[in-house]
């Protein structure tokens, strides 16, 4: 018996549409850059993270400097309280709200940074 004979012949099977492109995943950077709904969500979860640390940065700060009126309005007799021959009031308004403001400045920027490291390996994974 010879191979012709008893078996059947082999025959490619092929698609007609072998030139159809194929379904390409498109890098989570690139739909931002295209601003597609999906990076409109990646952008909107990025702003949204980075809100909630300036709107405490914020609050302390307005209470931190909003409180300074309000704690010489409290106790009228720190007034006339001198510190290095100035008057609490100025001391406080002129030397020690600066290092307060650094540090909150200071503490917001290591917070947004971490947050757009977060969403850049997330950016990353996916």
């Amino acid at each position: 018996m010879t191979v012709s004979e008893g078996t059947p012949r082999r025959v490619r099977v092929t698609s007609p549409r072998t030139g159809a492109a194929r379904a390409q995943r498109i890098p989570a950077a690139r739909e931002i850059d295209a601003q597609t709904p999906l990076g409109e969500v990646y952008m909107s979860s990025l702003l949204r993270s980075q809100l909630r640390p300036a709107l405490l940065a914020l609050a302390v700060l307005g209470l931190v400097v909003g409180g300074i009126p309000l704690l010489f309005w409290l106790f009228p007799e720190l007034s006339a309280v001198q510190v290095l021959a100035v008057p609490l009031p100025w001391f406080l308004l002129a030397f020690a709200v600066y290092p307060v403001l650094f540090g909150i400045g200071w503490l917001y920027v290591r917070a947004a940074e971490r947050n757009e490291r977060d969403f850049t390996d997330v950016l990353d994974r996916s």
